[in-house]
């Protein structure tokens, strides 16, 4: 259902580009003619862009209903209550608005998302809360309030606006050389097949950068962890995650950059290690 629910955003976001496009060109009289190379620079950006900041805003949404957030808004049990006044407390010392705090079922994991630092979500899964004690709990509560309070989701967005855009420009400026016959004429069919080709090759190495950037926000979220609740809970956290297997740990696409842990890999992992994670803790620890 979520990765439905996926293609449908997706198609809304690009829906909802072109009829931008088309009112500020038909009431406003704003035209981006994409033949020139400014035209094309700009149409890139509007795309890149646009697309990353709709995802931006609806991320709260998408998320409660992708992952199947209940949102605590009258606490159920003492242990609900404690969650709440343990975010509350991070959220006061770290100079945030109090986010909204939800449950979702899956494996051990928690991740935050949201537009605005004071308008931002923490959730935790019933697996994480049933496999960690509450010092761990609180040091996993600390990592998200942390990338809540660093901006990151709006840095990784800013981030990837910037690559989308230069994905999609130096693609279209490549394909139009690279279709064009003896005689200069470029054949459509052969741009925008050519075009496509190189945005997926291009966005893989998008990708990379971006989870580069995505895997020292993580050390950085570790750090601020320690400092709102702890070298302990973070670690021990970590510690138990580590024995549990990576398959079992995923969230969706959409929410690895924000979760506590990710898919591994050298190139294209949204987390480091947690082995490595684990050593940078003890050594920010110690001062």
């Amino acid at each position: 259902m979520s990765f439905i629910m996926l293609i449908v955003m997706n198609l809304a976001v690009m829906a909802s580009l072109y009829f931008t496009l088309f009112i500020l060109s038909t009431f406003f009289g704003i035209h981006i003619d994409p033949q020139t190379t400014s035209g094309l620079f700009m149409m890139a950006a509007f795309f890149g862009f646009g697309g990353s900041f709709i995802s931006l805003f609806l991320s709260k949404t998408m998320a409660k209903r992708g992952m199947g957030v209940r949102v605590i808004e009258q606490p159920r049990s003492d242990f609900e209550v404690w969650l709440l006044r343990t975010i509350e407390h991070q959220a006061n010392k770290a100079g945030i608005g109090m986010p909204e705090v939800g449950i979702f079922d899956a494996p051990p994991n928690a991740f935050a998302t949201g537009w605005d630092k004071n308008n931002a979500l923490v959730a935790v899964s019933s697996g994480l809360i049933e496999m960690m004690s509450r010092e761990e709990i609180e040091g996993v509560l600390a990592h998200e309030i942390s990338h809540i309070k660093h901006g990151d989701m709006v840095t990784m967005t800013l981030m990837q606006g910037v690559l989308n855009t230069f994905v999609i420009f130096v693609s279209r400026i490549l394909a139009s050389m690279l279709a064009r016959d003896r005689n200069g004429n470029s054949n459509q069919i052969t741009f925008y097949m050519i075009s496509f080709a190189l945005e997926m090759v291009f966005s893989l190495f998008a990708t990379a950068i971006l989870m580069w950037f995505s895997r020292y926000r993580e050390y950085k979220a570790d750090e601020g962890a320690v400092e709102l609740s702890g070298a302990n809970g973070i670690y021990y956290a970590l510690a138990k995650l580590g024995q549990v297997p990576q398959e079992q740990l995923s969230l969706n696409d959409d929410y690895k950059a924000f979760g506590i842990v990710g898919f591994l890999g050298s190139f294209f992992a949204s987390h480091p290690p947690i082995e490595s994670r684990l050593e940078h803790i003890k050594e920010y620890a110690k001062g």
